[in-house]
């Protein structure tokens, strides 16, 4: 199954991808989720972020194939930061280099979704508690993290979290491929089966350290080939089983 959120005819709705169609849903898939009986085609509809979180948890880098710049070595616990929920867009919605950024870096990344409330999970009871995935693009402006010395502002602004264009249930997150793509270019690529921590043990790590609640989002780290973004660029991030998320780079 691949949950969208979506608007049509003035209303927002969930729905679930059928082709070129959308399958509309009564309820929300975090409770009754029951099959409805309209259908839209997905080009009289707009795909907004599938999913609202009450918080977007981050990890550093994550992929055996990216340098990691935190202690010259593979992690024995994943590094997180936090990206504000204001931060969010969704597919084809404009990133926005604000007028003090001088760079702005894509980092496309597989992110996990969560379907009920989580605190302390076992590794292995840890996709009882997932609803699925979807692509992520955790945007930075480069030059105030190195300037600022933390990631809190340069991951931050409005924007700066693109995320779509569905929610796929039923892939296996520890071994699909990722990639990256700039003006169709690729620029990223990898699969996750290179993550560091599976996404079981991400949901696990990040649980003992904050409750987890219905709809949140962990972005699970960026493969290697991180870089910049000028204004009038078009990032894609494909993920295998969940699709393709693209969004345009406009200056403010």
């Amino acid at each position: 199954m691949r949950i969208v959120r979506f608007r049509a005819a003035g209303k927002t709705r969930y729905g679930v991808l059928d082709g070129a169609q959308i399958v509309e849903y009564v309820g929300t898939p975090f409770g009754a989720f029951r099959k409805g009986r309209k259908r839209y085609a997905l080009r009289q509809a707009v795909l907004l972020p599938p999913v609202v979180p009450s918080k977007i948890v981050a990890l550093e880098c994550h992929y055996r194939d990216h340098p990691q710049p935190t202690n010259g070595g593979l992690s024995r616990e994943p590094v997180m930061f936090l990206k504000p929920p204001s931060a969010l867009c969704g597919p084809d919605d404009p990133i926005v280099v604000p007028a003090q950024v001088e760079r702005v870096d894509y980092e496309g990344e597989l992110a996990i979704v969560l379907k009920k409330r989580c605190r302390s999970v076992q590794p292995e009871r840890a996709r009882e508690h997932v609803l699925g995935y979807t692509c992520l693009n955790d945007v930075t402006a480069r030059d105030l993290e190195a300037r600022d010395g933390h990631w809190t502002r340069a991951k931050s602004f409005d924007s700066f979290c693109p995320v779509g264009p569905c929610i796929a249930t039923d892939i296996d997150p520890n071994g699909v491929d990722i990639e990256t793509w700039v003006n169709g270019a690729i620029r990223q690529g990898s699969n996750t089966k290179h993550l560091v921590f599976p996404v079981e043990d991400i949901v696990a790590r990040v649980s003992a350290v904050m409750t987890l609640l219905p709809g949140d989002v962990i972005a699970t780290g960026t493969p290697h080939g991180a870089g910049p973004l000028i204004p009038g660029d078009r990032v894609e991030v494909r993920i295998e089983g969940i699709g393709c998320l693209i969004n345009p780079v406009v200056r403010m």
